[in-house]
């Protein structure tokens, strides 16, 4: 991997970010891409047995680092547990996706550099109030692959069995 673009000089603060709801789960948007050189860093809280959608980044490759709980991580057509502490990775072009497996929430970091991955979520996602109880919601895979075709992603649907 090549990181393209060039690291501002001088040091970047960001103060906690926002929390936004993405689909059903709470994401804060830590580090945006433009200040930082092109690393876009995305914390999400997710509940017992949430996932994301089966998914392609073609602009970056992502990686996950679990902080608390455990995810299983899928990667083209491998599957893997990935506890606290644990990090995983999903290259470009190779479809991946996650799910919690622990009975307690997850918290996690997904980091990519390139791409607009912070401007997608963003695009994606209603502010909420820190601690707000969200929304149960289903997500329009068709809205959202129509928004990741525009940030260099495809959505394919729900995670395979």
């Amino acid at each position: 991997m090549t990181i393209r673009e060039t690291v501002p000089a001088a040091p970047v603060f960001a103060p906690v970010a926002q929390p936004r709801q993405f689909l059903s789960f709470t994401a804060r948007i830590m580090g945006n891409g433009t200040d930082t050189g092109g690393l876009h860093a995305v914390e999400l809280h997710l509940p017992p047995g949430e996932s994301s959608p089966w998914h392609v980044h073609h602009e970056e490759d992502e990686w996950f680092h679990v902080i608390d709980g455990e995810i299983e991580a899928i990667v083209g057509d491998t599957r893997f547990r990935v506890g606290s502490g644990g990090f995983a990775f999903g290259p470009r072009h190779v479809p991946h996706g996650f799910r919690v497996t622990s009975a307690t929430p997850t918290r996690l970091v997904l980091i990519t550099v390139g791409g607009r991955f912070s401007d997608f979520i963003a695009e994606n996602s209603v502010p909420i109030a820190d601690g707000a109880t969200l929304e149960v919601a289903t997500p329009d895979l068709k809205k959202l692959a129509a928004s990741a075709s525009r940030y260099g992603q495809e959505v394919f649907g729900p995670l395979p069995d």
